[in-house]
């Protein structure tokens, strides 16, 4: 488990899918193209818990769950995030299959999330970290660079859509050198927010 000052990220487990579905089972999380983008889209409990189980790499990543600490809404599950498709040999990890509740979109959710994960990655000798999204995807585009990622180019008909389109992929990572400046921008991002918990906004 890592503990930040406005989220805990611990393992994810399949009995907490429907908790999860609660908080990212809506098509604003799916319409960007998390998941194979709205065609992915589950609207029922059962048939979201269905995909998530097939969707996330659970026995070759680290899923985790995300929790608001402190505030009216502790221990609320608000999204989830992986580390995964690790290559020790060249020292590669990806953080991604990234979902937010949309009230948490813009707070320090995400900033803090991948603060303490890079730094596990990189706390755990890995030297490049990968992150992606749907090339048409604007708005997490922006959030990867704005964590402070490199832009590396775009795949090009990397994979299928649920729709059946193929996506072209954008390419981000941050490096083992960059990580110091980066943590650094992180932490300033986070202090910026004033340290109030996060918030459903019920």
């Amino acid at each position: 488990m890592l503990e930040g000052r406005y989220i805990r990220v611990e393992p994810l487990e399949q009995q907490q899918l429907p908790e999860l579905f609660r908080a990212i089972g809506t098509p604003e999380v799916f319409a960007g193209g998390y998941g194979g983008g709205p065609a992915g889209y589950r609207d029922t409990e059962e048939a979201f818990v269905e995909f998530a189980r097939g969707y996330y790499s659970w026995e070759k990543g680290n899923v985790y769950g995300v929790r608001i600490v402190g505030g009216p809404d502790d221990g609320t599950l608000v999204g989830t995030s992986t580390l995964g498709d690790f290559d020790e040999t060249r020292q590669h990890a990806h953080i991604g299959w990234t979902a937010w509740h949309p009230a948490v979109w813009a707070t320090a959710v995400n900033p803090e999330a991948k603060l303490l994960m890079l730094g596990l990655a990189f706390d755990h000798g890995f030297g490049r970290v990968k992150l992606q999204a749907d090339a048409l995807n604007d708005r997490s585009r922006a959030a990867i660079l704005k964590l402070g990622a490199k832009f590396e180019g775009i795949v090009r008909r990397d994979s299928l859509r649920a729709d059946g389109t193929w996506r072209d992929t954008a390419m981000y990572s941050v490096l083992v050198d960059e990580w110091p400046a980066v943590r650094a921008g992180l932490v300033a991002r986070l202090a910026a927010f004033g340290g109030e918990a996060v918030t459903l906004g019920r």
